[in-house]
Parts: structure tokens; sequence; C-alpha cells
């Protein structure tokens, strides 16, 4: 791992994405406003339960509070809520979301596919086209259905549960899945994306340190979920560029045996 460009924070997972620091930002103002939050309100609660507590001598007030302080203070917490959600939430969202890179933009185009409980990695290969699919190939040895009979085909790489791609590199993952809703999730990447069944979803990062690292399910998707994990390996461009070699030429000798 490139430890130079690795950031550590004391309560969330290493951060190895482009764009992971303005999410931590995010997350942080977030959970400091909550807990300034419940630190208030809890004194407050503490302070009402012995301040009004039965005593003899004392008589409820049934008049109340005459000040606006509380609502002075709720409006607070609202425009506090709306800055974030205005000023830091929806930009990083708008920038990460809702404008990914086209498949010709992107150095590295992908697809996932979840299932239960697998990670299915689909790479076009040299040529850079994807070959065709079909349901009616999916079977043990072919879960994504590739018809292997297509020329697009015949240099397409598979994994299960294990994904490389390059550091300081564009990847565009095509995320989807062919049963139930699973949840994408890497961590270290601050990525998490449903994949929907029906729906291609497009997810894009950016890594800046190279390492290994776990892929998760974050979505219940059956009694299996708890074994659904797969790995991504964060590779130089030499690495990357000899695994894909590797798989290559493995996947060649398979069908010379075959």
């Amino acid at each position: 791992m490139d430890m130079d460009k690795v950031e550590y924070g004391w309560w969330l997972p290493v951060d190895v994405s482009t764009h992971g620091a303005q999410i931590d930002n995010i997350i942080s103002v977030l959970h400091w406003f909550m807990l300034v939050l419940f630190i208030g309100w809890g004194t407050f609660f503490l302070y009402t339960l012995i301040k009004f507590r039965a005593r003899p001598g004392h008589n409820a007030d049934y008049k109340g509070v005459t000040t606006h302080f509380s609502t002075y203070l709720e409006t607070a917490v609202a425009v506090f809520e709306v800055i974030v959600l205005v000023g830091l939430s929806i930009p990083v969202w708008a920038e990460v979301k809702s404008d990914p890179p086209t498949p010709t933009e992107a150095d590295v185009v992908v697809r996932v596919v979840g299932e239960q409980f697998a990670w299915n990695i689909h790479y076009p290969g040299p040529d850079g086209t994807f070959g065709k699919t079909d349901v009616a190939l999916v079977d043990q040895s072919n879960p994504l259905g590739i018809d292997w009979k297509d020329p697009a085909a015949g240099d397409d790489i598979t994994t299960v549960n294990q994904f490389h791609f390059p550091v300081n590199k564009q990847v565009l993952v095509n995320l989807t899945s062919k049963d139930v809703i699973h949840s994408f999730a890497l961590p270290s990447m601050r990525v998490k994306q449903d994949a929907i069944p029906g729906m291609t979803v497009p997810v894009w990062f950016e890594a800046k340190a190279t390492g290994q690292f776990e892929i998760a399910c974050a979505q219940l998707c059956g009694l299996g979920h708890y074994r659904m994990k797969g790995f991504y390996s964060i590779d130089t461009e030499e690495e990357y560029a000899a695994w894909l070699k590797e798989q290559a030429e493995s996947a060649s000798f398979e069908d010379d045996y075959y």
C-alpha cells in the first residue's frame, strides 16, 4: 500500500478514494452535531427531572414557559440542518453521483452482478467490448450468461469475488443484480450502492493508493448474507496489466483444454 496517500481517521475506515475526504467531512460534521444535540437535550432532560420533581410544598404550574427560547433553539437547529444539506451534502452528491463518466471517458469499465451470495465481475477484455449475455445461458459454470460464441466475448474475463483495478484511474462499474436487492459496498473507497434486479446503476470512483480491501454486501439479502463478501485489489498499472494478462492466459488454457 502507498502509505503516503492513505488517510487514517481515529473512528473511520482507511480512506483510499479521491472523493473520500469530502464524504468523511460530511460524516464528521453530522456526528459532531448529533453529539452536541445529544449532550444538550440530555442535560436539559436531567435538569427538568430534578428541577420539576414532585416534592412537598411545590405545586404544578399550569401556565408553563412564556419565553420563546425553545423556538429560537429549534429554528437554529433547523437552519444548521439546511446548511449541512444544501452547503455540504448536495454538492458532494452532485459531484459523485449525478455525473458519472461515460464508458469512453472512464479508464476501466466493468460489470458487477450481485447474486445470492457472490459478486460476479465481468471485464470486456483488450477489445473493450463486452460479449453478449443471455439469461438462458446462465448456469453454475456461466453465472453471467455470457454467449461465448459472440466474437466480442472471446477475450472477456470473469471473476467471482475478486475485483482488480488500477490506482489513479477512473473506474466505472455498471452494477446490477440477478435475483434480489444487494448493496455493493467498498468502505475504504467510500462507495455503497444498491444493486437492483432489472436496473443497471453506474458507480464510479478513483483510488489514490494501492492495497487490498474487502467487498461487502450492505443489504440483508438472504440466509447466506453473512458470507457474501469478496476482495478488491488496487494495483499499480504494471500489476493490473500483468493480472489481466494472467487471467487472459488462464481463460485461453481452459478453452484449449475443454
